[in-house]
């Protein structure tokens, strides 16, 4: 059991719907093979004002279901510093934590990653961010229910959309990924979705849209994901207009929307499968990986690989079927 004893859990940067269902899946883990577990709150901001929680495993019953995270999460720039990280490691062997699940994006894994190097603690890291960006994991925890409402938002909107000829906009979330306008824009049936990974000129999605119009298309929704070029929706939606105003052209921001809700039964699932297998790596005496899901079994992948292939790449036939599905 590599001589583990104290395990500390903390989840770090954007909440992603599972997280709470990761912790349960640690907590209960740990605790089934007589290993002590430590919530710390606001992750690494809680790590240097020692906000730590002894876990039982009452304390995580009845929150599979629930969004967020009940151990908090924050940004934290002192962290970033020697001083800072020094003082959080400090803290963590005060109180006889002697290994870590981090669970968050590839700003949590860093993090990790660093302390770990300077500082030997064991680490692992499950990837829980809704942009499913980071390599070593098919899915991330979050990407499938953000998607999901993300696609109950299309359906309503499309209603509308029908109803007054109109021509809608819409603004998905992902940073740098466009994971989920892709899988969104294909699911709830666009008929364009601009991607970071892929320039899409103006005059391309203007000619398109006229061809749609052509064909008695009596609306069109176009997904535009928030790294795109382009500037965003609203940007691409006035651009749109100066040369092409045979819809009624609206925007929506769907936004912070898209973190919050109960997770999806396939997150719920992939949330406790990443939590077990990284309790179980850490007591097996693995160190800085990251815990993901390739296929249908679970991996190991080096953190400085993870991070080094930060960015998840489209699936070619996604991308091809957005064009073909939407004519």
């Amino acid at each position: 059991m590599a001589g583990i004893k104290k395990i500390g859990v903390f989840t770090s940067g954007g909440d992603a719907p599972g997280m709470n269902a990761c912790i349960r899946a640690v907590v209960r883990t740990a605790l089934f093979e007589g290993v002590e577990v430590v919530g710390i709150r606001q992750g690494y901001q809680g790590m240097l004002e020692s906000n730590f929680w002894d876990m039982t495993a009452r304390d995580v019953g009845n929150i599979i279901h629930i969004g967020g995270t009940i151990l908090k999460t924050a940004r934290c720039l002192e962290f970033k510093t020697d001083e800072g990280t020094k003082k959080a490691y400090e803290n963590l062997k005060e109180y006889g934590i002697d290994s870590l699940v981090a669970i968050g994006g590839d700003g949590t894994a860093n993090g990790a990653s660093r302390l770990s190097q300077n500082h030997g603690i064991p680490v692992l890291c499950i990837p829980g961010t809704i942009d499913n960006d980071l390599y070593g994991s098919d899915f991330t925890l979050g990407f499938d229910t953000a998607t999901n409402t993300v696609i109950e938002a299309i359906d309503k909107i499309r209603d509308t959309a029908a109803s007054h000829d109109r021509l809608f906009f819409i603004e998905v979330m992902g940073r740098d990924s466009g994971c989920i306008a892709l899988r969104a824009g294909i699911a709830g049936g666009a008929e364009a979705v601009l991607l970071p990974e892929r320039d899409t000129a103006i005059d391309e999605l203007i000619e398109k849209l006229s061809s749609h119009a052509n064909n008695q298309k009596s609306s069109s929704i176009v997904i535009v994901a928030e790294g795109d070029k382009n500037g965003g929706a609203y940007h691409v939606a006035e651009r749109v207009k100066e040369k092409f105003d045979f819809y009624d052209s609206k925007v929506t921001i769907l936004g912070h929307l898209q973190r919050g809700g109960s997770p999806s039964s396939f997150d719920r699932v992939l949330a406790s499968r990443l939590g077990f297998a990284a309790v179980r790596a850490l007591l097996n005496g693995k160190d800085r990986q990251m815990v993901g899901l390739r296929g249908n079994s679970i991996v190991l992948t080096p953190l400085e690989e993870a991070l080094h292939f930060s960015h998840f790449k489209l699936e070619d036939d996604l991308l091809e079927m957005i064009n073909v599905l939407s004519i």
